[in-house]
């Protein structure tokens, strides 16, 4: 694991670099190991990890063996990008695949990104899953992911995030997440407004790829109350699954299930509206997530005012869009710095909580701001009422605020090496994008 840690670290000289061309050479000296294997390409700009996980959960529900799934980014370890029918992938293994990669000829020139998407490639080809569910990373259309041939491809709720890469239009990013359909390759697209349909369903007809508009194939109304996932934006990615799992059916790919949605409520997600007692942590960085976010909160039963929020935000991200839409709802604010390279500073991020009408506090630390919160004790409230401590602004900060309170594993072996630090947030192939 060393030698790809000190590798990756090195891979920030890359920055972003759109195109195929450098993991297509390496996919080539590889021997194709993208092609090893069906799959689910999963696009979109906020929603798409929770769909892969959902459908993860639901293939192996239906006694598919073995699923595996590629997502981003990771929370505490870089391992966690990487799972094997619900785990994250041991050391030996992804070294062993890292250095596959790593000998190929021209794997020296790849970003980050794209080094450990040939590392996914090679790894579940070695494996030979019955389905890999892969999610891309920034955009779609150039994004490494995009080298895959997949059974079904998925684009969830599209946003306006990332406009300096993708487009400062809803259209010109439902282009480029467009992107992944393939010719012939049914595309399921989620909820979204009628200029993204538009969009999507022509380059669909285009390429002659069966166009499955989700909410025409699968209800709200099916989602089980004992679905895992919280917050009413994950019961509509739910139903984006449902219709991809139907889609699948049609194509005789997946035995139907007398449950349409068993499995559904064995869904694990860290870091994404996850409650502990009445604390609860969401990697919400930008403005859709984060309005997303605020009618959940409402809908839990948050009052105006009664939340302490614990946050930290990359300086590239719209950071007073999303504090303006969680405002109403927060007491009072704890800023603190992530260890994200592009992390605002604490006092910057309290200087934005007070614009917003927040009264804040800079914290030194993490464990300052999760102390002056409560969230601890908060966290331990059984059984949990409304939550009154939140930690937003992004899944970074998610990671470490889990890991503080003990609900993921951050044993002093397995914290990230400072390297992984330079991955990209959102799986983009520039080091630190989210």
């Amino acid at each position: 694991m060393k030698r790809l840690l000190d590798h990756l670290a090195g891979c920030a000289r890359f920055g972003m670099r759109p195109g195929l061309e450098a993991i297509d050479a390496v996919a080539v000296a590889l021997g194709r190991p993208e092609r090893a294997f069906p799959s689910i390409h999963v696009a979109g700009t906020n929603g798409k990890g929770a769909v892969a996980a959902i459908l993860d959960a639901a293939l192996r529900a239906r006694s598919i063996a073995p699923v595996v799934r590629y997502t981003s980014p990771h929370l505490v370890r870089l391992n966690e990008r990487f799972s094997v029918d619900g785990t994250a992938v041991g050391d030996a293994a992804l070294a062993a695949a890292a250095d596959a990669v790593l000998a190929a000829p021209g794997a020296d020139q790849l970003t980050y990104f794209e080094t450990i998407t040939a590392i996914a490639f090679v790894l579940f080809a070695r494996l030979r899953p019955a389905f890999a569910v892969l999610e891309c990373g920034l955009g779609g259309r150039l994004d490494a992911t995009n080298l895959v041939v997949p059974t079904v491809s998925v684009i969830t709720r599209i946003g306006l995030d990332h406009c300096d890469w993708l487009g400062d239009t809803i259209e010109k990013i439902a282009a480029e997440k467009a992107g992944i359909v393939k010719p012939g390759v049914p595309v399921v697209l989620g909820a979204n407004e009628p200029a993204v349909r538009e969009v999507v369903s022509r380059r669909a007809a285009e390429l002659g790829a069966p166009f499955v508009y989700a909410p025409d194939l699968a209800d709200e109304s099916e989602i089980p109350g004992g679905f895992s996932l919280g917050g009413a934006f994950n019961r509509e990615n739910a139903v984006t699954a449902l219709a991809v799992l139907r889609t699948l059916e049609g194509l005789g790919t997946v035995p139907t299930a007398p449950d349409p949605c068993v499995g559904f409520n064995a869904v694990y997600w860290p870091g994404r509206y996850q409650r502990l007692g009445a604390m609860l942590v969401d990697g919400a960085h930008n403005p859709p997530a984060a309005a997303a976010l605020a009618a959940a909160l409402r809908a839990d039963g948050v009052q105006a005012r009664s939340l302490a929020l614990v946050a930290g935000f990359c300086g590239d991200k719209d950071v007073d869009s999303v504090l303006n839409r969680l405002s109403p709802l927060v007491a009072r604010g704890y800023a603190v710095q992530t260890s994200n390279p592009r992390s605002l500073s604490a006092a910057e991020t309290a200087a934005r909580m007070r614009a917003a009408g927040i009264e804040a506090t800079e914290c030194a630390s993490l464990d300052e701001a999760l102390a002056l919160s409560g969230a601890a004790s908060a966290a331990k409230e059984q059984p949990p009422p409304a939550p009154r401590v939140l930690v937003a602004g992004s899944l970074f900060l998610a990671g470490e605020a889990l890991a503080s309170l003990g609900a993921i594993s951050a044993s002093p072996a397995r914290r990230p090496d400072p390297s992984e630090r330079l991955s990209p947030c959102c799986g983009s192939s520039q080091p630190g994008v989210k």
